[in-house]
């Protein structure tokens, strides 16, 4: 590219000269051609000055980044040239003026045949323009020197062709390595064609070099420095006139013209150009064209290298034609950011503008004043009920508010919590209704049974109402999954008229979640406590805490131990949220907590809450549960109305004894949503619509004669479904009787409509024409709705053979029978041992080896002369080898299937058994007393046989779970003996 070098002393120092050589110097061949007038009345239309730039030279830039030669230097190189010019005379002859740039010297420069070489590492110089050259080569920098001391300051200047060597795609090569070529190798590197160059000053290793006519290479004179000989060579002759020519150069004009517009820097050019070397001809428009262009440099040097005008034209043209478009782009480019900017910009001075102007006018306030209005306003309401270090908190943050710069992140930060200090209800507490019989209905409304529950909650109501204030508690209700903890927590909240809030806790690993994070973390945000109270708008809601069994503990902190301060009825009257950093009363929220395993709940955090135990339902629950809620409830949610189905007690029983037999309710509402979602497609199929009653007639008329039978009646006497326990049978007397005076009408009506409809047709004809719109469910065709049963009846043995016995289980998921199992595996002296399976616990190994020592020493007592456990080696095996087993309670079952097995002799029919036994023989106390017995009725049992200290256990139990049982307490295993193979039971209870 090109630099402008001022020379305001060139300027001064030409003006002191005759006018005649100032004239000669300044003004070479001024109106001597059209292009020069054309270009200079092109480039005044811009409004430039031509007397501004007859004060600056230009120079061709060698892409090295050095600066132009400073305005002294340049003014010494014209007052040299006019001194050259007065001692030598005159021009060359008319021609060569007409070609030349460059005034004229002595010596000519066609003189120098012979001259030093410059090497050019990043563009050619063309005639007429300036180059700075770095010169790192001490010898040829003296060379240079000492030329121009002698006034014999002319050089070759060289471009250096591309090294084979280097990488092609890494660039050109680095300038050191350019440094480093001397000699021989230095001449091989160099393009033949070249510029000769007048050295016009020389600062330290930058030589400023002015091209003057080209040159070609013919051999080396001399390595260092490297001197060359050269031809001087000239244009090849041409005929101004030539159209074609003419026609050429007016497109390289018109094509510099479309970059002039867009590019002042080539005005700049072209200004000087015109002004201080001279007019333009052909061959000096094509080298001005590849001079200032950017193209590659070997481009440029075909150009330099190009003799005929006409071709060096056309060369000239291409590169031209590159500027513009690359001009076009850059265009394109500026004038998108700037449009972006500006439109930016407009739009922020608008905003600023609009801002002032309703300030001005009254009509909005600014940010900061608006903001503090808002967190004020919100407050007022509790201002009275807000504690006063609060207040204070407050009204120092709001100061601090007008000092902070809206565009700071303290200014969000400050922001933020007054947002969350002025949105909780200080103070501001729900009326409560502590009417015991509306908690009462609304209760029963929801829940069938969990009396104990009901209970409680209605004590915590009546202590209310006596003492007018209600405190907040915290209850964990603990039961197996779908028995209705979390729902029962919701119930209680409309009961007391409470807002509620739940919010789980499962796999909780973040002590932030629970405590809030503090506020110098980027997005920090209160615990869940916070975010509760401001969602409610209360600061007395109920909140459920669900999963608190299965909370994590992660690298943030222990959950647990956080939720010790929210759940301490000692410390949350000041709870304390790292992210508010100031006392929150939480003394009267009631907190309802849920879990499924009690044991699973850090001893700390469950001796701060009163836990409820759920055990489950009862088949006589599960079918009350299923008729009055869920099957209501899921009738609703398909859209079915109830004259449409008909879901039978036996169905129901069924349901619940060979498919849903866990303690919950959750799957036997899967399975009724299952029912009834056949039922719907069933429906649909017959093209049955629940619109209005106008539009069902017309569709049913319309489709009766293309409606296929889909009637489904099934046995309706309960009775007869084998499936179904005796015992059910027995607890469910009051839903299958009315169902059975129900059900044998219905297939009356049936059969009497299609009698009707029948005519003259055939019977059979009739029956599949005509469809019932009534879609009955009963035991024999309950498997198409939901499947083949999962479960089976629970007694593996109608009769107990030797060394089985049934023992009680607990569960997750409820109670249920679990078998035990011995038999004899070889027998002989001294080979008495004991062999286990099942896939038992730690626990319940040791209980096995505890029951075959107190089994030993009981058949020692009661059969001297036995010695079957002394010679025998036995195998004790649990059934469902798969399903892990652990637990003490089995000791007292296994001590009497080894002694079933010593003794020959088998337990009493319909016998099952529960207690942990000690080496002494005492029975000790077990848990789930209504889980194992609600699975000792599901099985058919009897008798059962419980340790004493369960007494009571079993006196609370509901009167419909222990209907039908016989229960015996028992202190020690000798009473156990007596009872299990005793010919028959007491009928003492």
């Amino acid at each position: 590219m090109l630099k402008v070098l001022s020379s305001l002393h060139v300027r001064g120092r030409l003006h002191s000269l005759p006018g005649k050589r100032r004239a000669s110097i300044v003004n070479v061949g001024e109106g001597r051609s059209p292009l020069p007038r054309f270009l200079r009345s092109l480039t005044n239309q811009q409004g430039r000055s031509p007397v501004f730039w007859r004060k600056a030279f230009f120079c061709s830039e060698s892409g090295d980044g050095s600066e132009p030669p400073p305005d002294a230097k340049a003014a010494e190189e014209v007052e040299a040239i006019a001194s050259i010019d007065a001692e030598g005379g005159a021009f060359e002859e008319a021609e060569s003026n007409k070609s030349s740039a460059i005034v004229s010297m002595n010596p000519r420069p066609e003189g120098y045949m012979s001259v030093v070489a410059l090497p050019l590492p990043h563009r050619p110089l063309f005639p007429g323009f300036y180059m700075p050259v770095y010169v790192k080569n001490p010898k040829l920098l003296a060379a240079l020197e000492e030329n121009l001391k002698r006034s014999v300051a002319y050089a070759g200047a060289f471009l250096l062709k591309e090294n084979p060597e280097s990488d092609s795609s890494s660039g050109s090569e680095s300038d050191k390595s350019v440094y480093d070529l001397k000699g021989k190798e230095l001449f091989k590197r160099l393009h033949e064609v070249g510029t000769l160059a007048q050295i016009t000053s020389i600062n330290g290793d930058q030589v400023v070099l002015i091209g003057h006519r080209r040159l070609r290479i013919t051999e080396m004179v001399d390595e260092d420095p490297l001197t060359v000989k050269v031809d001087h060579l000239k244009e090849k002759s041409y005929d101004k006139d030539d159209d074609v020519i003419k026609a050429t150069a007016f497109e390289v004009i018109s094509t510099l013209r479309d970059v002039l517009r867009t590019n002042t820097l080539w005005k700049d050019h072209v200004q000087i150009y015109t002004q201080h070397i001279g007019d333009f001809n052909y061959p000096r428009l094509a080298d001005f064209g590849a001079a200032i262009s950017g193209a590659n440099k070997l481009l440029c040097q075909q150009v330099l290298e190009e003799l005929d005008v006409y071709k060096r034209l056309k060369l000239t043209l291409e590169l031209v034609k590159k500027e513009v478009e690359i001009s076009k782009i850059q265009e394109s480019i500026a004038k998108a950011i700037e449009e972006k900017v500006s439109g930016e910009q407009r739009r922020y001075l608008l905003n600023e503008q609009l801002k002032a102007i309703k300030k001005e006018l009254g009509m909005e306030a600014d940010d900061k004043t608006a903001l503090t209005a808002k967190f004020r306003e919100r407050l007022e309401p509790n201002k009275d009920k807000c504690p006063q270090h609060v207040l204070q908190v407050i009204e120092e943050e709001l100061t601090k508010l007008q000092f902070l710069e809206a565009s700071s992140s303290e200014f969000n930060v400050t922001r933020n919590y007054l947002d969350w200090l002025t949105s909780l209800p200080w103070g501001n507490y729900s009326a409560e209704n502590f009417d015991v019989h509306h908690a009462q209905k609304i209760l029963d409304e929801d829940h069938y049974g969990l009396s104990d529950v009901k209970e409680r909650i209605l004590e915590f109501i009546a202590v209310g109402k006596l003492r007018g204030i209600s405190q907040g508690k915290i209850i964990c209700l603990s039961g197996p999954p779908g028995v209705g903890k979390t729902s029962i927590g919701r119930s209680i909240a409309r009961a007391l008229n409470r807002k509620f809030y739940r919010f789980s806790v499962g796999g909780l690993a973040d002590v932030a979640e629970i405590k809030g994070h503090r506020r110098t973390y980027i997005g920090a945000m209160p615990g869940k406590m916070v975010q509760c109270l401001k969602n409610v708008g209360t600061a007395n809601p109920l909140v459920l805490i669900d999963e608190i069994d299965k909370l994590g503990k992660g690298h943030a902190g222990d959950p647990a131990s956080a939720l010790l301060e929210l759940l301490d009825p000692e410390q949350n009257i000041n709870f304390l949220d790292h992210y508010l950093d100031v006392p929150i009363d939480l003394s009267k929220v009631l907190f309802v907590c849920t879990a499924n395993v009690i044991e699973m709940i850090p001893n700390p955090l469950l001796d701060r809450m009163e836990s409820i135990a759920l055990a489950g339902y009862i088949t006589d629950e599960k079918m009350h549960i299923a008729r009055d809620y869920l099957e209501k409830t899921t009738r609703e949610a398909c859209g079915i109305k109830p004259e449409q189905v008909e879901v039978t007690d036996a169905a129901l029983l069924s349901l619940i004894e060979n498919y849903c037999r866990e303690a919950g309710v959750r799957n036997l509402q899967k399975h009724i949503e299952k029912i009834y979602r056949k039922i719907a497609l069933q429906l649909v199929r017959r093209g049955v619509t629940n619109q209005d009653s106008s539009q069902k007639e017309d569709s049913q008329e319309s489709s009766s004669m293309s409606k296929v039978s889909a009637e489904i009646v099934g046995d309706s006497q309960i009775g007869k479904d084998t499936n179904a326990p005796t015992s059910s049978v027995e607890a469910l007397k009051s839903f299958t009787e009315p169902n059975q005076a129900e059900s044998g009408p219905s297939v009356t009506e049936n059969s009497s409509s299609q009698e009707v409809n029948q005519g003259a047709t055939d019977a059979k004809e009739s029956v599949s024409s005509k469809a019932s719109d009534k879609v009955i469910i009963d035991a024999s065709n309950l498997a198409d709705f939901v499947g083949k049963p999962v479960f089976h009846a629970e007694r593996i043995f109608d009769e107990t053979p030797i060394g089985v016995v049934m023992g009680l289980a607990w569960t997750a998921l409820g109670g249920s029978t679990l078998y035990i199992e011995t038999t004899i595996v070889e027998q002989g002296d001294g080979k008495g041992a004991l062999h286990l399976t099942g896939q038992l616990g730690d626990v319940m190994k040791e209980s096995a080896q505890i029951a075959h020592t107190v089994a030993r020493a009981i058949l020692l007592e009661k059969e001297p002369e036995n010695k079957f456990f002394g010679n025998s080696k036995i195998h004790l095996h649990v059934p469902a080898g798969a399903t892990p087993k652990d637990g003490p309670s089995a000791g007292c079952t296994m001590i009497t299937s080894m002694l079933s097995l010593a003794m020959n002799k088998p337990v009493l029919r319909d016998l099952a058994m529960t207690g942990e036994v000690t080496l002494t023989g005492r029975i000790l106390p077990i848990g789930g007393v209504k889980e194992k017995t609600i699975a000792a009725r599901r099985s058919s049992v009897k008798t059962i046989i419980f340790p004493s200290a369960n007494r009571r256990d079993f006196d609370e139990l509901a009167a419909n779970v222990k209907e039908g049982l016989e229960v015996h307490f028992v202190d020690n295993y000798n009473q156990i003996y007596e009872l299990a193979f005793a010919s028959e039971h007491d009928d003492t209870k």
